[in-house]
C-alpha cells in the first residue's frame, strides 16, 4: 500500500546541485558551531534552512542526550523535515558533533527560492517527506503519550498527532520494561502527555499540543485573506493546492485532523493512481504538503462557529476561543460526519470503546477479542477488512438484505469470502452495555435479539453535513446540505445562495460521496472562485476612479 513518503533507508543519496547551493548561499549566511553545542532544541520553530559545509550534525535523544540514530548529517546535507513548510517545531534536538561550518537562509526566502526553482524544491520536500515518514513510523520522537486507553483527553491528543502524521511514543501504564517505568514516574502513574524530557503538558488537549508545535497558527496575522476554506478533508485540501498555486492567499482550517471523513479510511482502494490502496490519511497528507508548497496556510485544530457578511461584501468568521479571520470568498467544504445512532449510554461510552474511525490507533483495541462494525458502504466495509487482521473475528452488521446497492463488487466479494469476517444482514444493534469501557451489543435480527460481547464497536453509518456554523448565509436542504447550482439559480454547480460563498465535496446537495469526486470539485471551483475574487478587485477599483475628486 502508498506511504505518504518516500523509504528514506532505501533513497539514493543526491548532493544538491552546485548551482542551486550557491543560491542558497545568496540568500543566506554562515554559521559557526563548536562541537557539542546545539543547532536546534525541541519545540523551536524550522524557521531556517540549514545546508552544511563541513563538520556533521546529529541527531540528539531528548531524554538521555546521546546520540539518537548512527547516522549523521555531513557536507553537501541539509538539515530538516516536512514542518519546514509551515515552521512547525522540531520534535528532536539536533546538535554538533565536531566543529561545524553551515549556511543558514531564512525561511520565507528559502521558500520563495524553492518557488522559483522547482527542481531545487523538488529535491528538498522529497527528502522532508521521506524523513517525517522514518520518525512516524520509528516513534522518534520528544513526545510521550502515557496511558491513552486509560484516559479519553489523552487518547484524543493520541488519535490528533496519528492522524496528522506528527511522530510520538506511546507507553501502557502497565509497561514493565525500563523505559516505560521512567516514564510513568515523571507522570506519577497518570495518564498523561509528555513534551520534552521535564515537560508535562497539563490537562492535555489537541489545540494545547497544536499550539506546542505552531500548528495552531495566528490566523488573525492577515487583516483579509482572498480564501478562506473551511474542512481539511480531500475536497479542502485539493483546494488549498489549487487556491496556492493559482496565488491566492488562502487559509485552510479544520477542527480535528487533515483527511476528513476519508481520513478515517484505513484503505482506499479504487482511487485512480494508486493501485495498491492508500489510506486516506496519507492520501490527503501528500495533498497538504502540496498546498504548503505553495503558499497555502493551515490552521488546526480550529472550529469556525459562525459567519457574517460585511457591507462591504467580505466575510467575517468567529472562531473557538473568540478569534476572528476575515476573507473575500468563502469555500465550504466541511463534509460529513457518521451519523450517530439513537442509543441509550452511546455518548458515555463514544472512546471508551465506540469509534467513528478504524485506523491502527483504534484497531489495537481489537486486538484477539470481537469487533463490530456497523454499515453497508465502502468505508464499513474497508473497516471490517482492515480489523480482521487483529480481531478474532469481525461482526458486519447491515441493516439491508445485500450490500450491492451500497459497497463496491470488489470489496463486497472479499468479504463474503473472509472466514474472519461474518456479515449480519437484517440486524441493528439496539442497546448498549459496559462499566467504563464497552462489554457487550445487543443486536436485533430476523431471529430476534442476541447479547454478542466486543470492546470494540465502529459506527461509520450515515452522513451528517456539517453545516451550523452557516448561520443561514446559505440555503441548505432539510438535512442540511448545501444548496447549490440550479438548486439555488445559480450559473455554477458550486455557487451557493450567497455571492462568494461556494461549496464542494460531500457537504455539497446532490454531490457524488465518493474521494475522487470530493477532489475534483476541490480543484475545479477555484478557477470560479478566482473569477469572483478578480471582479470584486475590478469593482472596487472602478468605484475609487469614480469617487475621485475631478478637480
Amino acid at each position: 500500500m502508498e506511504n505518504f513518503g518516500d523509504n528514506l533507508e532505501t533513497m539514493k543519496r543526491v548532493p544538491l546541485a552546485d548551482d542551486h547551493v550557491a543560491m542558497i548561499c545568496e540568500i543566506g549566511q554562515e554559521v559557526t558551531y563548536a562541537e557539542g553545542e546545539m543547532v536546534i532544541e525541541v519545540g523551536d520553530p524550522l524557521d531556517r534552512f540549514v545546508y552544511v559545509i563541513e563538520g556533521e550534525i546529529e541527531v540528539v535523544d531528548p531524554y538521555s542526550r546521546e546520540r539518537m540514530i548512527q547516522s549523521v548529517l555531513g557536507p553537501t546535507q541539509f538539515m530538516g523535515e516536512i514542518s519546514f513548510l509551515n515552521a512547525g517545531a522540531i520534535f528532536l534536538p539536533m546538535r554538533a558533533s565536531k566543529p561545524t561550518r553551515t549556511v543558514e537562509a531564512p525561511r520565507e526566502a528559502m521558500l520563495d527560492l524553492m518557488s522559483r526553482v522547482p527542481e531545487l524544491s523538488d529535491h528538498i520536500i522529497t527528502v522532508f517527506a521521506a524523513r517525517r515518514r522514518r520518525q512516524f513510523e520509528a516513534k522518534n520522537s520528544s513526545i510521550k503519550i502515557i496511558g491513552a486507553d486509560r484516559d479519553s483527553a489523552v487518547r484524543s491528543v493520541e488519535q490528533f498527532l496519528s492522524r496528522n502524521r506528527i511522530p510520538f511514543q506511546s507507553f501502557d501504564l502497565d509497561g514493565s520494561d525500563e523505559e516505560t517505568r521512567a516514564v510513568c514516574d515523571l507522570t506519577g502513574h497518570a495518564p498523561s502527555v509528555v513534551f520534552n524530557k521535564d515537560e508535562l503538558v497539563e490537562d492535555p488537549t489537541p489545540r494545547k499540543i497544536a499550539q506546542r508545535l505552531h500548528l495552531d497558527l495566528d490566523v488573525c496575522r492577515e487583516t483579509l485573506y482572498d480564501l478562506l476554506i473551511v474542512g481539511g478533508g480531500p475536497a479542502g485540501v485539493a483546494a488549498a493546492v489549487y487556491a496556492g498555486s493559482e496565488g491566492l492567499q488562502a487559509l485552510a482550517i479544520e477542527d480535528t485532523a487533515i483527511g476528513g471523513q476519508a481520513g478515517t479510511s484505513s484503505r482506499i482502494e479504487n482511487y485512480m493512481g494508486f493501485p495498491t490502496g492508500i489510506s486516506g490519511t496519507d492520501l490527503v497528507y501528500r495533498g497538504q504538503i502540496q498546498a504548503l508548497k505553495f503558499g497555502t496556510r493551515f490552521a488546526m485544530p480550529r472550529r469556525v462557529e459562525d459567519v457574517e457578511r460585511r457591507e462591504d461584501g467580505t466575510f467575517c468568521v468567529s472562531l473557538d476561543d473568540g478569534d476572528a479571520v476575515c476573507a473575500k470568498a468563502i469555500l465550504v467544504s466541511t463534509g460529513v460526519q457518521y451519523r450517530r445512532l439513537p442509543l441509550e449510554r452511546l455518548e458515555e461510552l463514544e472512546g471508551g470503546g465506540i469509534f467513528y474511525a478504524a485506523t491502527e490507533m483504534e484497531a489495537r483495541f481489537c486486538r484477539n477479542t470481537e469487533a463490530v462494525v456497523i454499515g453497508g458502504g465502502n468505508s464499513a466495509g474497508q473497516a471490517a477488512m482492515y480489523l480482521s487482521r487483529a480481531a478474532k473475528q469481525v461482526h458486519l452488521i447491515v441493516r439491508g438484505t445485500s450490500l450491492a446497492a451500497s459497497m463496491s463488487s470488489y470489496l463486497s466479494e472479499r468479504l463474503e469470502a473472509d472466514e474472519r469476517i461474518t456479515i449480519h444482514y437484517q440486524t441493528e444493534v439496539c442497546a448498549l452495555d459496559g462499566d467504563d469501557w464497552l462489554s457487550c451489543v445487543t443486536l436485533e435480527g430476523p431471529d430476534g435479539q442476541r447479547d454478542m460481547p466486543t470492546t470494540a464497536l465502529f459506527i461509520m453509518i450515515g452522513a451528517a453535513p456539517n453545516t451550523s456554523w452557516l448561520s443561514g448565509l446559505a440555503q441548505t436542504d432539510e438535512r442540511g446540505f448545501v444548496l447549490t447550482g440550479a438548486a439555488v439559480e445559480r450559473p455554477s454547480p458550486f455557487e451557493t445562495s450567497c455571492d462568494g460563498i461556494y461549496a464542494v465535496g460531500d457537504v455539497r446537495a446532490g454531490s457524488v460521496k465518493r474521494v475522487a469526486s470530493a477532489v475534483g470539485e476541490g480543484s475545479v471551483v477555484i478557477s470560479e472562485i478566482w473569477n469572483y475574487l478578480d471582479r470584486l478587485d475590478a469593482a472596487a477599483t472602478t468605484d475609487e476612479a469614480g469617487s475621485e475628486d475631478p478637480a
